[in-house]
């Protein structure tokens, strides 16, 4: 399969400290790895996902890749992910296959559709990610609490967690959903939700932002 996301989420039990500073160390080691184009190694959220409080057992490595192969081999024969999987209680993988996407990330849309085929069978996942503006950060997690409240409550939703590169400036989500139609009811047909990207457009809280979706290929888990 060409074109792909994704989403690994490597949890610990032991060796969290070891983990927390990966984000910093590991992306210096990730050089010329065959078929990626685009990766970002992200802490999590506590709580319920959405959180000023970071989740420090659960990290989360997000990569665009050529094709599935390309993954495949990265995560089997790399150092990097050889490591991680000695030092984690377990690897959680999520395959995606990109299908709209608007915005950027660090100044790009990583997630052009290679081609775009939406499954109505599959499960949808979103992906959204903002930097914050320096002077609307506390404006913004006044209101952080209405929205965890609006996608737990979302009809349709399976799975959320909030990631991020770093606390409170550059936070994003990752949501599994049943269908797209799920996703596109809470979206444009949920009161709470409106009120949020009314309120996103009126405060401009975000320098830069992006939202994508994808169909769900697989999602897998392994225990160490």
């Amino acid at each position: 399969m060409k074109g792909i996301t994704t989403v690994s989420f490597f949890t610990f039990k032991k060796n969290k400290f070891w983990a927390f500073k990966q984000m910093g160390l590991a992306p210096y080691q990730m050089k010329k790895i065959k078929g990626l184009s685009f990766f970002k190694f992200l802490g999590t959220g506590g709580g319920r996902g959405f959180s000023l409080w970071p989740d420090f057992s659960t990290y989360a490595f997000l990569g665009v890749w050529d094709e599935l192969e390309s993954f495949s081999n990265c995560m089997d024969k790399n150092p990097i992910f050889l490591n991680y999987k000695k030092k984690a209680k377990s690897q959680r993988n999520l395959i995606l296959q990109p299908i709209k996407s608007h915005g950027k990330w660090s100044g790009t849309n990583p997630f052009i559709p290679f081609e775009t085929i939406l499954d109505q069978n599959s499960k949808a996942v979103v992906i959204t990610r903002a930097t914050l503006r320096w002077n609307r950060l506390f404006s913004f997690w006044k209101s952080v609490p209405v929205a965890s409240k609006a996608i737990e409550s979302a009809k349709g939703i399976q799975y959320y967690k909030g990631i991020g590169e770093w606390p409170f400036i550059q936070q994003a989500t990752v949501s599994i959903w049943d269908n797209f139609d799920a996703v596109s009811t809470f979206a444009y047909k949920d009161k709470k939700h409106a009120e949020i990207i009314t309120k996103t457009r009126q405060k401009k809280w975000y320098k830069e932002d992006l939202f994508s979706r994808f169909n769900l290929i697989s999602d897998t888990t392994n225990t160490f």
